[in-house]
């Protein structure tokens, strides 16, 4: 062959192949609508959840009902008990007081190895998670909340590090539901400008002022939980709010 001659080019993958690698699965759709109805509390901790319920909200199958709350007890968000099913998870505040602790460990870690390493694009995507923060905040907690949990996963996400993602995904989560279960109303605002905070200090390098803003702001979060009751809604009614999400 000639040095002119064209190089064989792989033939092109076909449209929908591309299409389903990019599509979440079924399972993955249930087990994200249920732990977002969970962290933004509409699900009760202690609330049953059976497999058929959930299959027939969802329009699934037991089989994805039973993988999805797999994956939530992994994450701590959901607990499954030997001849009983499963339940959301209902953490103490010991347990709670307990789990911050492990996640003031781990984000020490994560801004540790981000600062002075973000790009342009990943500063970029943090300062519209920011600003979509402070749109939920205008109007709603419960987002709001979930919102800052998505902010601490993806600076996790950024560092690469695949066990420490998968370690502060069960941690963040837990704690998510420690506030929904403990929470007291609190100022958002707080919140999202410790976020910028952490940011600048990333951008400029600086780790252990970086470690140190996290560890303050999370320290300020768990600071918000207190003992109080919240207001319940039906199994069926919350699973088919969040069912229509997904369709």
């Amino acid at each position: 062959m000639s040095d002119d001659a064209p190089v064989p080019r792989k033939p092109a993958r076909p449209r929908k192949a591309r299409i389903a690698e990019k599509m979440p699965s079924r399972t993955e759709k249930v087990h994200e609508a249920l732990r977002q109805a969970i962290i933004e509390q509409r699900l009760a901790p202690g609330a049953r959840l059976p497999e058929d319920t959930i299959g027939e909200s969802f329009g699934t199958s037991r089989t994805i009902a039973r993988e999805a709350l797999l994956r939530l007890s992994v994450e701590g968000l959901v607990d499954l008990l030997p001849n009983r099913g499963a339940f959301v998870a209902n953490p103490s505040l010991d347990e709670g007081r307990d789990v911050f602790v492990v996640r003031r460990g781990l984000e020490r870690m994560v801004v540790k190895q981000l600062a002075g390493q973000l790009s342009a694009s990943q500063i970029e995507e943090l300062g519209r998670m920011l600003e979509q923060e402070e749109l939920a905040g205008a109007s709603n907690e419960s987002e709001a909340i979930r919102l800052a949990g998505e902010f601490h996963l993806r600076l996790a996400e950024m560092t690469g590090n695949r066990l420490l993602i998968r370690y502060l995904t069960e941690t963040v989560s837990r704690c998510s539901l420690v506030l929904t279960i403990y929470g007291r109303p609190h100022s958002v605002d707080c919140g999202i400008d410790e976020h910028r905070q952490i940011i600048e200090a990333l951008i400029a390098g600086d780790e252990n002022r970086a470690a140190d803003l996290m560890e303050t702001h999370l320290s300020k979060v768990a600071g918000r939980a207190l003992l109080e009751c919240r207001k319940t809604e039906s199994l069926q009614d919350v699973l088919t709010a969040f069912a229509r999400r997904i369709d």
